[in-house]
């Protein structure tokens, strides 16, 4: 539970129908495996003490009382387990039956919610037997105790205050108006549902994406445990389809038929988080749901969730090559609105052979062909100076060419060496002014030329770098419009790849995988033997860490100590624990000081849900400081 994380379950008993004693037994032994999977809550599925289909044995005294005493006993046998348990049992109140969610923890039984919505058509038929629960909950007499009973009852746990579990029943979730969504509202980060959804053409898709859903309208962790195999076959079959979704993601989903136990966990951090940033998420001021309070403790939950390396990145080919075309379209849409709106004459791009201008070529040739003007109307400036290489060089001149622009070369290395004169700097020293001296210079080059023809300087640099700071200020920092501006790295990669496995012409294809094949550099040092002598992910880490770390620090919040764990478990036997260590502290360190970069940024269209524009989704005073960060790491 540590950082966040709540190993939860779903698990489906093979029972028998109407045979409690045999069902109390199958469903302790499911609380002692789940037990042992580390699961601290757990649910079952729907009336699961006595089975779903047993009819109108449900009007029989014995399966009543004899379901009462399953329950306490599987009650009982939670006594020494850390864990929430929800079980599905026929409860009959004032008179009258209810079908109901026990929730259970250490011993006792919390609460009975109630199902709201009782289904009576096709093969469903509750109404003979059961009445719906009340509109809002009370205390009962159960056993001589004062225990809650009625609809979405709120289970807080005392050791982690954001953990709210809140129930529904089956039919609930199908409704037009889901118990659920008031629970949420109210603060249930869980929603558990206790089913017996029968299986029928189709229905198992229906199911899923109706599950998937609900969680992503509530921003919220959704455990649902189905019947299964047990329950009577006179007319229905049932699989057993548990699943364990969060705010939109099916984390895990059991196999139909086979009556599984299935495990992950739900991130309640990561969901509080998002709650926190979703302005139309409005919690009621008046409070009306009834709270019970429950214990956990408080460990490392061992993690069986995977984590992306690239979370950027689809891992799926084919919805890779769809998200590509998408971005592509809307960095396209974006320029074409500006050139549009500039009246702009030309396009001026910046073209070192690297990703980056590759990049904000590709686009800009898309925006002219959208525009229905010629592409000879894009400029293509390449600018060679001390750090260019052939490689680099010819791999720029060749796109150019083949894409259709107009190419120019302007050699800035004279100009460089007459401001290193006018401001006294020993060209030998090759500092971090030798290096922006010439960011700049190509910079000035690029907006001149824009001011000649009446053009728009198109920014090349991407997010990952806008969030490093490894930007020179006033040099490839500015555009007059930054394509790639919410574009990470490890994307763009991706972005020069779909592009050139679309690319019709075979030269241009060639060149296209050439650039993805030579290192990331600035090319602001003198080559080594022609060779690029400046590598820069050896001086400032590997894209792939940061963007990892970029994802899930402004997506959702996490803090350094959580991130530096996922990063662990997710690059394990790549990269030494010391290793990520040091460039999560790199990326901390960078990123707070290098605000006051992002705070003056050129115009450029978001692409994705994480974004660092000034003017929309990260706001932060350029003076903030990283000590609270850092220290985490610690933790």
């Amino acid at each position: 539970m540590k950082q966040g994380f709540v190993k939860a379950a779903a698990a489906t008993p093979e029972i028998r129908v109407a045979d409690t004693a045999y069902n109390q037994e199958k469903i302790c032994e499911c609380i002692q495996e789940a037990e042992k999977l580390g699961a601290k809550l757990l649910v079952f599925p729907e009336l699961c003490i006595t089975g779903y289909t047993c009819g109108d044995l449900f009007t029989q005294d014995v399966l009543l009382r004899d379901a009462r005493q399953a329950l306490l006993q599987v009650a009982a046998f939670t006594r020494e387990k850390d864990m929430l348990v929800f079980a599905g049992v026929p409860l009959c109140v004032d008179g009258k039956l209810y079908n109901a969610a026990a929730a259970l923890n250490r011993g006792e039984i919390l609460g009975f919610t109630t199902k709201t919505f009782l289904p009576n058509y096709g093969e469903f038929y509750e109404m003979r037997h059961f009445t719906p629960g009340p509109k809002e909950a009370r205390t009962i007499c159960f056993e001589g105790k004062q225990v809650p009973f009625g609809p979405q009852i709120l289970f807080q746990c005392r050791d982690m205050e954001e953990l709210v579990v809140s129930a529904e029943i089956c039919e609930d979730v199908w409704s037009p108006v889901p118990p659920s969504i008031e629970a949420a509202l109210e603060g249930a980060t869980v929603i558990v549902n206790c089913s017996a959804s029968d299986e029928t053409i189709g229905k198992d898709i229906y199911r899923r994406e109706l599950i998937q859903g609900q969680s992503a309208r509530l921003i919220a962790g959704y455990v649902y445990a189905n019947a299964g195999e047990g329950e009577s076959t006179t007319d229905l079959v049932f699989g057993g389809h548990n699943i364990i979704a969060e705010n939109g993601t099916v984390l895990k989903e059991a196999k139909r038929y086979e009556n599984e136990i299935i495990c992950s966990e739900i991130d309640i951090h990561r969901l509080v988080s998002e709650r926190r940033k979703n302005t139309t998420f409005r919690t009621p001021e008046e409070r009306v749901l009834l709270r019970v309070p429950f214990h956990l403790n408080v460990e490392e939950t061992v993690l069986t969730r995977k984590f992306p390396q690239q979370p950027f990145v689809p891992q799926d080919s084919r919805v890779r090559a769809a998200r590509c075309e998408e971005i592509l379209t809307i960095q396209a849409m974006g320029l074409k609105k500006r050139l549009a709106h500039t009246h702009a004459k030309t396009a001026v791009v910046g073209i070192s052979g690297g990703l980056d201008s590759t990049l904000a070529l590709l686009v800009t040739a898309r925006a002219f062909e959208l525009l229905g003007r010629e592409k000879k109307e894009i400029l293509a400036v390449t600018m060679p100076c001390f750090g260019t290489t052939d490689r680099t060089y010819n791999n720029a001149c060749r796109m150019a060419v083949k894409l259709g622009a107009t190419l120019r070369e302007v050699p800035i290395g004279e100009a460089v060496n007459v401001h290193f004169r006018d401001i006294g700097h020993d060209p030998e020293d090759h500092s971090v002014t030798y290096e922006n001296s010439q960011a700049r210079e190509r910079t000035q080059v690029l907006m001149d030329l824009a001011n000649q023809d009446g053009g728009m300087v198109i920014g090349t640099g991407d997010m990952s770098e806008l969030a490093l700071g490894w930007a020179t200020y006033n040099g490839d920092h500015m555009s007059m419009y930054g394509v790639n501006a919410s574009v990470p790295k490890t994307l763009v990669r991706h972005l020069v790849r779909y592009a050139a496995d679309t690319a019709e012409d075979e030269e241009l294809r060639a060149v296209l995988y050439d650039v993805l094949d030579t290192p990331v550099s600035p090319e602001l040092l003198p080559p080594k033997e022609g060779n690029i002598a400046q590598k820069t992910e050896d001086l400032v880490g590997p894209y792939e860490l940061h963007d990892f770390f970029l994802y899930y620090m402004i997506r959702f919040g996490y803090e350094p100590g959580k991130i530096y764990r996922l990063a662990l478990q997710t690059f394990e036997g790549k990269y030494e624990p010391a290793v990520i260590r040091k460039w999560l502290e790199t990326f901390c360190r960078r990123f707070f000081s290098q605000q006051f970069k992002r705070s003056c940024l050129p115009d450029g269209p978001k692409v994705g849900t994480v974004a660092l524009s000034p003017r929309g989704d990260w706001r932060m005073p350029s003076d903030a400081c990283a000590a609270g960060w850092l220290k985490d790491i610690e933790k």
